[in-house]
């Protein structure tokens, strides 16, 4: 491949005609003329200046005509599509309290806020029974959730569990151990 490429770029340096060789006589016909020129094809284009409102407005007026792909409507929901989506907003949520809480915990002394365990521990002891019940499982199910999909993923890096029917089978089985283990670190302690 190389070498023919090689061979047709030498070739086009020593046949291609050179402008001073392209004197033309009154017997050179126009077919031929236009073959040795080797000029490009030059088209006008009539362009005006508009501004940068009235651009906006067409480009906004061209993307209302563009089609919408109808992802949403015409694919029945299924398992893994929730799952999938659960499994990313449960990761920023954790991640994103982590990082709240522990950024409250540095400021908590500049603002005079008590954060620290003795404080959060006496304040929740505080609260009723089934506020502290629903406390828990709000904060257990992204964490079970997020565990239990995780190992799905895991499952699936070996390359085992990849037949559609598994993946039913094991999503389904991470909404129940979700659940249950939630429920039950729930109860811990009451």
């Amino acid at each position: 491949m190389l070498t023919q490429r090689i061979t047709h770029q030498s070739a086009r340096r020593i046949f291609a005609p050179k402008p001073s060789s392209l004197i033309l006589t009154k017997n050179t016909t126009p077919a031929i003329t236009t073959s040795l020129s080797h000029r490009p094809q030059l088209r006008s284009a009539a362009s005006q200046a508009i501004p940068n409102s009235e651009a906006h407005q067409i480009l906004a007026n061209q993307r209302l005509n563009r089609p919408v792909a109808p992802h949403l409507s015409i694919y029945k929901p299924q398992v893994t599509w929730y799952l999938s989506g659960l499994n990313r907003i449960t990761g920023s949520v954790l991640s994103g309290g982590f990082y709240i809480f522990g950024a409250a915990y540095l400021a908590g002394p500049l603002f005079g806020w008590h954060l620290e365990s003795s404080a959060l521990a006496e304040s929740f002891g505080a609260l009723p029974t089934a506020a502290k019940v629903a406390i828990k499982f709000g904060v257990a199910l992204p964490f079970t959730f997020h565990t239990w999909n995780g190992m799905r993923h895991l499952v699936w890096d070996t390359g085992r569990e990849l037949k559609n029917s598994q993946i039913q089978w094991t999503g389904w089985a991470v909404v129940g151990a979700t659940v249950v283990t939630s429920g039950a670190l729930a109860m811990v302690g009451n």
